[in-house]
């Protein structure tokens, strides 16, 4: 088949053209099996990682629930020369945030508590900021709290910087308690504050009477068949499978494994496997009629601006197609997902190198499954 181009076309264009030819070029030839794009297509993409010295990636791209494409490239451990596989475990980073917000979805669902309710009704400890910060303001960011890890450094204590003085959840509480002044009123502007999403984890443990760990592996990983997902909620803890990760330094790579048990806000271990159950949770509305929609549902800020982060997934559009996606980046580690619910397509990505701009990747995985025309009923 033979494309002719008119005018500029650009590289994610070209690619869904192509990925189009070919999937015709091979139904018309009796090879159903074929019609999605090849794995060379796919290995292209992750070529500069495929090697035996460095770090890598896994990618599962899913339709309607199913995995049609799942790859590992690189190394998992460098020292031990251990090479990536599909099963590997990364860490990824604020990935992680959707199921802290899910944890949340569901207890008020349970009735458990509002997503309207004062943090202060859960957290005491926090002061009165003159206004209510509510869970909902927190969970998508409009809640003015600033981030403790930032607040940290400015006090000369770096995240992830030494065994000595490894980061909980306490010293998350302590550290934002003392913060008298929020940066702004809650609901009038978004930044991105890791605190939201400590304090949530702390919120979870006070209502359901368990751990955010205990309380997703009850309600979350273990309905999913999510066997190889927990939680880096004790940094000591051996995981097996679990990858190194690393950063590029000079002519090879430094380890950059997460030194840290303050969890919710990241901390999520994973592999791309079961990050396919979650996003197909999340496609057949699994946890209840309504749920994803309030997991997707954007925050108006008082302004009437409206924000596209909803609890912990940002909705919006990628070359005219509705796109729901998060990414994540801690330590070495990377991290990204995204679901196209009209196309039922789903694509998991989880790196331990920082060199890997995982949006990037992933959405040109994705340009390889999606359509070149098609509609969008979210525009």
């Amino acid at each position: 088949m033979r494309i002719v181009a008119r005018g500029k076309m650009s590289a994610r264009v070209a690619r869904r053209v192509i990925g189009a030819a070919l999937g015709v070029a091979a139904l018309a030839g009796g090879t159903a099996a074929a019609a999605d794009p090849s794995m060379a297509q796919v290995d292209a993409i992750f070529a500069r990682w495929a090697g035996k010295d460095a770090p890598g990636c896994a990618v599962a791209v899913s339709r309607e629930g199913k995995p049609i494409a799942v790859r590992a490239y690189g190394m998992a451990d460098l020292e031990s020369h251990v090479p990536a596989t599909v099963d590997s475990i990364y860490e990824a980073g604020s990935d992680s945030k959707q199921f802290t917000a899910a944890a949340l979805v569901m207890l008020a669902r349970e009735g458990k508590l509002s997503l309207d309710d004062d943090v202060r009704k859960y957290l005491p400890e926090l002061p009165d900021y003159g206004a209510p910060v509510t869970l909902r303001h927190m969970l998508h960011h409009v809640s003015g709290l600033r981030d403790w890890g930032s607040v940290a450094a400015v006090e000369g204590w770096p995240r992830i910087e030494a065994l000595r003085d490894v980061a909980r959840h306490f010293d998350v509480l302590d550290l934002v308690a003392r913060q008298k002044e929020l940066n702004f009123a809650p609901g009038t502007h978004y930044l991105y504050s890791n605190s939201n999403y400590n304090l949530a984890a702390i919120v979870v443990q006070r209502v359901s009477g368990q751990s955010l760990a205990d309380f997703t592996r009850e309600h979350i990983f273990k309905p999913l068949g999510m066997t190889h997902t927990s939680w880096r909620d004790d940094h000591r803890n051996i995981v097996p499978g679990r990858t190194g990760a690393y950063e590029r330094e000079g002519a090879g790579y430094a380890n950059e494994q997460v030194i840290e048990d303050a969890y919710g806000n990241g901390g999520l271990l994973t592999t791309v496997g079961d990050l396919v159950k979650w996003q197909a949770a999340l496609d057949g509305d699994f946890f209840g009629k309504g749920f994803v929609a309030e997991m997707q549902q954007p925050f108006v800020l008082k302004d009437g601006t409206k924000s596209a982060y909803g609890l912990a997934l940002v909705a919006g559009d990628h070359d005219g197609v509705f796109e729901v996606s998060h990414s994540g980046s801690t330590g070495g580690y990377r991290a990204w997902m995204a679901r196209y619910p009209a196309q039922k397509l789903a694509v998991s990505l989880l790196c331990n190198t920082g060199e890997a701009d995982t949006p990037v990747l992933g959405r040109e995985v994705a340009d390889l499954y999606l359509p070149l025309h098609h509609d969008n009923p979210y525009a």
